[in-house]
């Protein structure tokens, strides 16, 4: 399908957005609704679609128990902490992370169950860790 959708849909490319979005949308249509594929028995995917019988919640809220604080990162990826502002990550902006302040005024910073790093209170740098989403490794013993 990517394949087919790069050669019809975008070589060459239209001449500008509005014309781009109208051969997507053109390729969507035929796709789903004109192509039958091998592998649905020759049937378009429009034919075979069924919506899920369950309804999308969305995410719990994340409780960070064991943090001291539990902050919304703002949209241009801050932490306020009072009337201190550290520059954390736009990638968490609107994402609630948890804070704990683990030495005098050195804080920890988690998302989820991971530890991202850590950032002094006086100096307002973020530090960090080195890959907090890489693979645990236990130390052999």
């Amino acid at each position: 399908m990517h394949l087919t959708l790069k050669i019809e849909a975008t070589k060459p490319a239209a001449a500008n957005f509005l014309q781009q979005q109208a051969r997507f949308d053109r390729f969507i249509d035929v796709f789903n609704n004109e192509c039958p594929p091998e592998a649905l028995a020759m049937k378009c995917p429009a034919e075979v679609y069924q919506p899920s019988p369950r309804p999308y919640t969305g995410l719990p809220d994340i409780d960070y128990r064991l943090h001291d604080k539990t902050i919304v990162v703002t949209r241009c990826g801050r932490i306020c902490l009072g009337k201190k502002k550290i520059n954390f990550s736009q990638v968490f902006a609107g994402q609630a992370v948890g804070i704990k302040e683990v030495h005098d005024d050195i804080w920890l910073v988690s998302f989820m169950y991971y530890d991202l790093g850590y950032f002094d209170l006086e100096t307002r740098v973020f530090e960090p860790l080195e890959n907090p989403f890489g693979p645990k490794v236990l130390p052999m013993s």
